[in-house]
């Protein structure tokens, strides 16, 4: 098996076979958490005006996200899992759309399978690679608002690398060090409306769920994020 780590779109865009795409803090932790809360349907989106176009189209489906981590007018979410972590959300579509995460999803033309991904799911995203047994791996780290790479995507990508070559890495030992780096921002009092504490502890709930996602094709053609459980 081929594995590579990459960056940010363009490294989205580079990348070939199954693709795992990255975003710890916080797109794909919120996604795993609405969909242990029943959610049956997420579409991922790239542009804001797309996401707001399909939200008029359909009212009754919830529009989730986040521009510099704060959600805009009109959204029932933000991108936050502590939103949703006590939420029945059963049989709900949401419309997400952020400035990393849901990036990496259209920037990845060349991927033969699209898997997003956190620390929240990494080692199911790793039993259902194996499952599919790929040569070719492209492991895709999206970074603070896809402007740089942060360590808290490397820190998931290097540990699902690891579970794939069944390699030991004491991921858990990689947190102490996200609290007190990009993780701090979790912990400003003047955010905690947006970008609350227990988002931190959220999203550094290593393995808390046993299912991976996927990105599938709705009948229009539309990009949309299953639950995969392995």
């Amino acid at each position: 098996m081929n594995i590579t780590i990459d960056h940010l779109t363009a490294g989205a865009a580079r990348a070939e076979g199954v693709t795992v795409v990255i975003d710890v803090f916080r797109a794909y932790t919120f996604e795993s958490w609405a969909y242990s809360r029943g959610v049956e349907r997420i579409y991922p989106l790239a542009s804001l005006d797309k996401a707001m176009q399909l939200k008029s189209e359909h009212p009754d489906w919830l529009l989730a996200g986040e521009r510099h981590s704060r959600p805009g007018e009109g959204f029932d979410f933000g991108n936050s899992p502590a939103q949703v972590e006590n939420l029945d959300l059963s049989g709900r579509t949401i419309i997400h759309t952020t400035s990393a995460g849901t990036q990496g999803i259209e920037a990845a033309v060349h991927a033969e399978r699209i898997l997003p991904a956190a620390l929240v799911n990494s080692a199911a995203t790793a039993r259902y690679i194996k499952k599919l047994a790929p040569e070719r791996v492209s492991i895709v780290c999206m970074g603070f608002e896809n402007l740089h790479p942060t360590e808290e995507d490397t820190l998931c990508a290097e540990y699902i690398r690891a579970l794939l070559l069944d390699e030991p890495f004491d991921v858990r030992a990689g947190i102490p060090a996200l609290r007190e780096g990009p993780g701090s921002r979790f912990f400003v009092p003047e955010h905690q409306a947006f970008a609350p504490e227990r988002d931190f502890y959220l999203s550094t709930d290593i393995d808390r769920f046993p299912f991976a996602l996927e990105i599938a094709k709705d009948e229009q053609g539309r990009n949309y994020t299953k639950r995969v459980d392995v």
